[in-house]
Parts: C-alpha cells; sequence; structure tokens
C-alpha cells in the first residue's frame, strides 16, 4: 500500500473533529506538527510535575545546555562569572529582552521568579527540591544588581548551581499579585493561577514561541513570539519556523499512521516501529536519528507509605503495606521480571537493561561492571526469598502471606503508551510465576497524576521519569520531602499521619547533598555511586529496560542535531523548513 493510498484510507476513517486537526496543517506557511499522547495538565510552569510539557516551547531561563555535548550555555544570560571560592555568581542579562507582551524583561523578573515563586514554600514547586543548598536546605541569596546584572551568593559550595539556575523565569508584571494574594490558610492565589482554562493570550512568556491556542483533546498551538531575543548574524529574528502545534492523539499506533500519512512532522520511534519506518524512510521522505539508550528510567515501583490520610485511613491497605515493605518481596518481584523477554519481545532487541536512577550518558553513572547491584531473571531465588520472609504457596501454587492472605495487588500505568502497557501486561504475566495475583489497570494520564500527587490512593505504578546528565535534579525525587518521592510521598497540606521514612532514604538524600558540595567529577562519581548501590540494594524502584533513543523526522526540516541528551528539537529557534 502506497503511503498516498495509506493517508486516504485514514482520512476515510477520521471523525470531523479528527480531520480538522489536519487541516491545522494549512494553518501556517512554516509549520510543525507533532503528536503528544495526552493534554497538558497545568500552563503554569512553577507548578508542572509531568514530561512533556508546554514551557520547553514558551520559556527559558538563564542558561541552558547543550542538546548534544550537555555543556552549560548562554541563554536569557550573556555572561556569568563565578568568583574563586565558589560562593558568587553575577550573571548579566543580554540587552532588550521583553516578554511576549512587548513589558521589558528584566532583573526584577529573575529576583522575582526566585525569591517570590521557587523560594516560595507555601507554592508546591518541584525547582524549589533542587535549588537547595547543603544538609541545612537554605536557598541562595539572589538579589539585583542592576537592571541587567543578578549577584548570586551560596551558603556553601554548590556544584550544580549552573544547571539548576535554568529554571524558566516568569513575569513579575504579571504575577507578582497572584503571589502576594493569599487566602485564610496562606495559600497564594497563583497555585490556581494559569490552569489550562485560561485564554492562551493571558500566558506571558519569554521563550521562542508563545500559546495561541488550545483546544482540549485535540490540539495546542504555539506561534513565533515576536519579541524572542535571538537573531541570526545578519539580524533575521529566530524562530525560523512560525508555528508548533501539538496534536493530541491518545494512542500510539494512531500517531504512527498519522505520520506515515504525512500528518505528523517527527515522532519517537518504538523499537515495534523500527523495521517499518525504517524501510520506508525514502519513499516517506524523513530520517531515522539513533544515539544510545535513552535518557530517562522506566520503573515499577511499592508505595511504602505507611501513614494516613486526613480521615484517618492507611493510605495502603496495612496488609498489603507488610508485603512491600518487606524488603525480600521487592527483591524477588525483581528477580521475577524477565528483562530478557522484555527487551527482545517489546523492544525488538533495541534496548538495554536499566539499573540506576542516573542516565547512562551521565559522568556520574555507575555501571554493573563497576559494582551496581543488578537483578537477574531467576524464578528460582524470587521464591526461596520469599519463602524465606514467611510467604507459602498454596495447593493451586498461588502464593499467601503468614496470615494466610493472597498476595494480589493493582499495578497502573498510563493509557495510550502502547509500550508501557505491554510492559505492564509482561509484568503480570511474570509475577504470575512465582504466584502472585497483578491486576494491570492503564488509566488516564491526568487521572494517574492526581492518584500520585494528590490522593496517594495507589499499590504499584508503571511509569518513567526523564533523565539528564546532572544528577542532582533527581533530589526531588530521593530527598526525603522532594515532590516526585512516589514511594513514600510526603506532604504537609493535609499532612500525613504516621508516615515512616527508612534510614536508608535520609542516607540517599545525604549523599546527594554531599555530592553537590565538590566540584570534582571523580569524586562526585564516587558519592553518586554510593547513592546508586543503596537504591538498588532497597529497591524502591524497580528498574527496567532503556530503549534505544530514536526519532523520525521529516527531511524538510532542516538543521537537525538529534541527540539522546537533546533530542529531536533542542535547537528549534534554529530550524528551518525547506520548500522542498
Amino acid at each position: 500500500m502506497t503511503l498516498v493510498l495509506l493517508g486516504v484510507v485514514l482520512l476515510l476513517g477520521l471523525s470531523g473533529c479528527q480531520l480538522e486537526r489536519f487541516r491545522v496543517q494549512e494553518a501556517a506557511e512554516s509549520q510543525i506538527i507533532l503528536g503528544q499522547i495526552s493534554d497538558p495538565k497545568t500552563f503554569n510552569a512553577a507548578l508542572s510535575q509531568e514530561s512533556p510539557n508546554v514551557f520547553a516551547y514558551i520559556y527559558e531561563g538563564l542558561v541552558t545546555s547543550d542538546g548534544v555535548t550537555a555543556e552549560v550555555i548562554p541563554q536569557l544570560a550573556e555572561s556569568w562569572e563565578m568568583s574563586e571560592d565558589n560562593l558568587r555568581l553575577v550573571f548579566t542579562l543580554r540587552e532588550g529582552l521583553r516578554w511576549s507582551d512587548g513589558e521589558p524583561l528584566t532583573a526584577d523578573d529573575v529576583v522575582f521568579t526566585f525569591n517570590d515563586i521557587y523560594f516560595n514554600r507555601n507554592i508546591p514547586s518541584s525547582t524549589r527540591d533542587v535549588l537547595r543548598v547543603g544538609e541545612a536546605g537554605e536557598f541562595p541569596t539572589i538579589q539585583k544588581l542592576d537592571d541587567r546584572r543578578i549577584e548570586v551568593l551560596l551558603p556553601e559550595p554548590f556544584s550544580p548551581i549552573l544547571r539548576t539556575l535554568g529554571s524558566p523565569i516568569l513575569p513579575e508584571h504579571i504575577l507578582r499579585s497572584a503571589v502576594e494574594d493569599v487566602n485564610a490558610e496562606g495559600e497564594p492565589r497563583f497555585n490556581t493561577l494559569w490552569g489550562t482554562d485560561t485564554p492562551p493570550e493571558e500566558i506571558i512568556s519569554n521563550g521562542p514561541y508563545r500559546l495561541s491556542q488550545y483546544r482540549p483533546g485535540q490540539r495546542v498551538r504555539f506561534e513565533r513570539n515576536p519579541y524572542y531575543w535571538d537573531t541570526e548574524e545578519d539580524g533575521t529574528p529566530k524562530p525560523h519556523i512560525e508555528e508548533v502545534v501539538w496534536q493530541v492523539v491518545e494512542n500510539q499506533d494512531t500517531q504512527l499512521l498519522q505520520f506515515r500519512s504525512g500528518g505528523l512532522s517527527s515522532i519517537s520511534v518504538s523499537p515495534s516501529y523500527f523495521s517499518l519506518l525504517k524501510q520506508e524512510e525514502e519513499r516517506g521522505n524523513f530520517t531515522i536519528y539513533e544515539d544510545g539508550p535513552q535518557m530517562g528510567t522506566t520503573f515499577i515501583t511499592f508505595n511504602l507509605n505507611r501513614g494516613k490520610n486526613p480521615n484517618g485511613e492507611p493510605l495502603v491497605d496495612p496488609i498489603k503495606s507488610k508485603w512491600f515493605n518487606t524488603l525480600a518481596f521487592r527483591k524477588a518481584v525483581a528477580h521475577a521480571i524477565d528483562r530478557p523477554t522484555m527487551i527482545n519481545s517489546i523492544y525488538r532487541g533495541l534496548g538495554e537493561p536499566q539499573n540506576s536512577p542516573i542516565s547512562i550518558q551521565s559522568p556520574y553513572y555507575l555501571s554493573p561492571e563497576e559494582g551496581l547491584p543488578t537483578y537477574e531473571y531467576n524464578l528460582d531465588l524470587a521464591r526461596q526469598l520469599l519463602l524465606d520472609a514467611g510467604f507459602s504457596y498454596d495447593e493451586r501454587d498461588r502464593l499467601l502471606d503468614e496470615d494466610g492472605n493472597r498476595v494480589e495487588f493493582e499495578l497502573i500505568t498510563n493509557a495510550g503508551n502502547q509500550t508501557r502497557e505491554a510492559i505492564g501486561a509482561q509484568i503480570r504475566q511474570d509475577l504470575s510465576q512465582i504466584g502472585i495475583q497483578v491486576n494491570f489497570t492503564p488509566m488516564g494520564f491526568n487521572n494517574l497524576v492526581n492518584k500520585l500527587s494528590s490522593t496517594l490512593d495507589w499499590e504499584a505504578h508503571l511509569i518513567g521519569f526523564t533523565g539528564g546528565v546532572e544528577p542532582h535534579g533527581n533530589l526531588t525525587i530521593f530527598g526525603v520531602d522532594g515532590r516526585l518521592h512516589s514511594f513514600n510521598q510526603g506532604r504537609d497540606d493535609p499532612p500525613i499521619e504516621g508516615r515512616v521514612v527508612e534510614d536508608w532514604e535520609r542516607e540517599i538524600e545525604s549523599l546527594y547533598i554531599q555530592a553537590s558540595q565538590v566540584f570534582g567529577d571523580e569524586e562526585r562519581k564516587e558519592i553518586y555511586g554510593e547513592a546508586q548501590i543503596l537504591v538498588q540494594e532497597n529497591l524502591p524502584f524497580i528498574y527496567l529496560v532503556n530503549p534505544l533513543s530514536m526519532a523520525a523526522v521529516r527531511n524538510t526540516i532542516e538543521g537537525t542535531r538529534y541527540s539522546a541528551i537533546g533530542g529531536v528539537f533542542w535547537n528549534l529557534p534554529d530550524l528551518k523548513i525547506s520548500e522542498d
């Protein structure tokens, strides 16, 4: 079947609403269209906890990272200087910076963003977790020197400082009143500001694009920001591409069909699609890029929280909580998951085992050859671990705990991600081999996020975290009060009564803090190595498989510099659409 015929068949099967999604391609002379599996959860950058999100397109920070080398490079700041004792930095902003509404962007916005938003304990931002310095968790002192210069003073040396200051800068002239307007409980109005029901024109940004349209369940559109600072040497403004469209396509197979029919500009290539797409590269006028294992992790985790909700009810059934908090149980599960089959069947051989929370591209990654513990597939060992821990088997080979309860739990993940759904289905089958019944339940992404971050009423989940070369960002995961410490989530409002934090949790947090206090790569790797070993020994996360980083990109997109670190569009302002 030719691509043209496939496109006709696809369009004949689409509803009127879906046809409208395809017509959006004609809206701009220079446009890229990307498929996203779910709607955005918020337009408030400070409150975002999910990836992908809209903020990479509409916001910038003082600095960013080169998507190929991972080197820290200037963004809103044109330069910076650090004192010899590593305790003082001075950033100089670029001249003439403006917000998407035309208002000047100055040092006041930078100081406001950090001091009044990210450092504000009443604003639930994950960014705050990675900006704390040292054991005391103090914040840097950030102050204005003049309209273009900002001084950052550190209470002690803090090696991740440059990368942590790359967080989005937000507009004081729009948000100041929302931060200062608090209710009787001290909660700022900012915490409910810029939800996805906000008209796009009210979202003021500083990145290469600004929001122009959002239709739930259909698409998000971004138009070129006319006040963006970057230009070519001859003064030609960037970005060159006029419009970016996020098309909400809640199924990966449908995304594949839309890419093959010409409806999408790029698509992440899962191993299951690789052979098909590879055959169509020339005919479809696209290129498949590959750059080793993906950044980030995929894992399952159990809810280890032994606390109670505001109604005094246990967050997790005490019977199941006892299993989950038994280390031998978690180790048995880790040994019972057949990663080689997962790689060969689900990933078609295009993947590698993942054993660490730190991405393999990071200089601080500890490999198994360097002493990182791993959990090889071994059903006999898994069964023996369970028996030694007091579990037993009935006449039907079903696993029972010491009180005779059948071992059964619910595993949740986000629906629409076929790869993740296939992993969940295999885990259900794998664990049945050691007598455990897994009730696997894919659900809508926003519902999943609500369970993990708000209600905390879940037993086990299968998701992933994005990665980076700087591990300090993981402090929001491994800090005992981190916003993404999902396996034993803490919170102040409403408080969790009876939450228990284990010594190994605090030790991992302490190691991450220690590693941020030194500057030599070898010394930092040694400390992060200890943390990686502790994670693997205690298994708060059971890491699975890391697929190869692959993407298919239309050849009409010029300037692509693909990498596992930056992906396809890390240099989006530089990209162009050819006339071909």
